[in-house]
C-alpha cells in the first residue's frame, strides 16, 4: 500500500521505484528476476507496471496473495480518478502545475533504475542490442508493437548466440492453473455478447455493459501501457463519437468532452499508481448522467474492466514463464531479453526527458533550475544513501505545492 501511494512516474519511472523498494530495501527479489519478470510482463497486453507488482505478490503466495497485491495496488489511484470525475472542470491546470515536479523526479528514479540495471551488461553481444533496441525504442515510441518486437529480438539474438539448448538438471514443470484462463475467456465472450445486444436492442441502461466491455477490450488486447491505452481511448470516446458513421448509427455511443478527456489524461500521469485508472474516470464520465450511484458503478466497471484481463492473463502464463527459464537455451535468451529491456530503458530517458524538459525551456530560470535540480536530487538520494523512496515522493509534491 506504501508502495502504491509513492510510485509516481508511470512504469519507466514505477520500475525505479521497484529497484529501490522490492530490491534494495525489502529484498522480495533480485535485480535480474526484476528485469525477466518485467520483461515477461512487457510481453503480455495490459498495465505493465500493475502485472509486475501483482507477479511480485503471485511469486510471495501464490494467486490469491497476488490478487491482493493487485487490489492494494490499483485502489488509491482508481479512488482518485474516480473522484476526479465527480469534481472535473474543463481545467484542471492548477492542479497539473501543482504535481509539476512529479515528473523530473521519475527520471531520476528512471535514470537510477538505468545505471543499477547497466552493470548486468557484461558482454559485446549485450552492448549491441542495448543500442539497437535503444534506437528503435526512441523512434517507435509511441508505435504499440515496438516493446514486445525490440523484447522478440533481444530474445532472439540472445538465443542464436547460445549453442547449449540443454538444462544442467532436469527442469521442473510449473504446472499452470487454467482457471485464470477460463475466466477471462468466458468474460471476453460475455463482455462482447451482452455490450452488442445492448447496443442493437438499445436498451435503456445498456452503457453500463457498453463501458464494462469497452475496458474489458482495452486491457486484454493493448500492448504498450498507457502511452498506447490514451491514445485508443481518445479516438474511442473523443474522436470516434464525432464522425458521421458513428452519429447515424449509434447515436448513444458514449462521448467524452475533448478537454475533459485531455486534463484527465494529464492529472492521471502526475498522481501514483497505475496510468490504467484513467479508467474509472471515464467509467465515471460515461455514466454522470443518472446519479451518483451510476456514476460510482461505472467507475467500479471501467477500473474492474481494465484491471482484471490483465491480471488474469498474468498469472495464467507465468507458471509457463518459469519452466521455460530453467533451459539453457531460454536462459540465453533471457540475456538478450534482459538487455533489450536496458535498451527500452535507456530510451525512455532520453524521449522522456526531451518531452518534459521542452516544455519548461521557455519558463523562468527558477522552474528551469528547480527541474533540473529535482531531478539531480532524486537521483543522488536513490544512488548515494539510503532515504526511501515515499520520502523522496513526498517531498517532491511538498515543493510543487509550496
Amino acid at each position: 500500500m506504501v508502495f502504491s501511494l509513492s510510485a509516481f512516474g508511470g512504469p519507466q519511472g514505477q520500475f525505479g521505484m521497484m529497484v529501490k523498494t522490492f530490491v534494495e530495501k525489502e529484498k522480495y527479489i533480485s535485480l535480474p528476476d526484476l528485469l525477466n519478470l518485467n520483461a515477461f510482463c512487457q510481453l503480455l497486453p495490459g498495465a505493465t507496471a500493475t502485472q509486475t507488482v501483482s507477479l511480485l505478490g503471485y511469486r510471495q503466495g501464490g494467486f490469491w496473495l497476488a490478487f491482493l497485491t493487485l487490489l492494494l495496488w490499483t485502489t488509491p489511484a482508481v479512488i482518485f480518478m474516480s473522484a476526479l470525475s465527480f469534481v472535473f472542470s474543463s481545467d484542471n491546470s492548477n492542479l497539473i502545475f501543482r504535481l509539476r515536479f512529479v515528473q523530473p523526479m521519475a527520471l531520476g528514479f528512471l535514470a537510477f533504475a538505468a545505471i543499477k540495471t547497466y552493470a548486468l551488461i557484461v558482454s559485446r553481444l549485450q552492448v549491441f542490442v542495448v543500442v539497437f533496441s535503444s534506437l528503435i525504442t526512441f523512434y517507435l515510441f509511441k508505435t504499440p508493437w515496438v516493446f514486445p518486437v525490440v523484447l522478440l529480438f533481444g530474445g532472439l539474438w540472445g538465443s542464436f548466440s547460445s549453442s547449449d539448448q540443454q538444462t544442467s538438471a532436469t527442469p521442473i514443470f510449473k504446472r499452470p492453473n487454467f482457471l485464470p484462463l477460463f475466466v477471462f475467456a468466458i468474460l471476453f465472450v460475455l463482455a462482447g455478447f451482452f455490450s452488442e445486444t445492448a447496443r442493437k436492442k438499445s436498451w435503456e441502461n445498456r452503457t453500463p455493459y457498453n463501458v464494462f466491455e469497452n475496458m474489458y477490450r482495452f486491457g486484454s488486447i493493448v500492448f504498450g501501457g498507457a502511452d498506447v491505452l490514451i491514445p485508443v481511448m481518445y479516438n474511442q470516446y473523443v474522436v470516434r463519437p464525432e464522425t458521421d458513421r458513428i452519429k447515424r448509427t449509434n447515436k448513444d455511443a458514449i462521448r467524452i468532452e475533448r478537454n475533459s478527456f485531455l486534463s484527465a489524461a494529464g492529472v492521471v500521469r502526475a498522481i501514483p499508481g497505475p496510468a490504467f485508472s484513467i479508467s474509472a474516470f471515464i467509467g465515471g464520465m460515461a455514466m454522470n448522467d443518472r446519479g451518483w450511484a451510476y456514476q460510482v458503478l461505472g467507475c467500479f466497471l471501467a477500473a474492474t474492466g481494465i484491471f482484471l484481463p490483465t491480471f488474469l492473463l498474468s498469472v495464467f502464463f507465468y507458471p509457463f514463464w518459469e519452466t521455460a527459464q530453467q533451459y539453457n537455451r531460454v536462459k540465453a535468451t533471457m540475456v538478450g531479453i534482459n538487455a533489450a529491456v536496458v535498451g527500452i530503458m535507456t530510451a525512455s530517458i532520453v524521449y522522456l526527458f526531451r518531452d518534459t524538459v521542452v516544455p519548461f525551456l521557455g519558463k523562468a530560470p527558477i522552474d528551469i533550475f528547480l527541474f533540473f535540480a529535482v531531478f539531480s536530487i532524486t537521483f543522488f538520494l536513490l544512488y548515494r544513501t539510503k532515504v526511501s523512496a515515499p520520502l523522496i515522493a513526498a517531498g517532491c509534491l511538498l515543493l510543487g505545492f509550496l
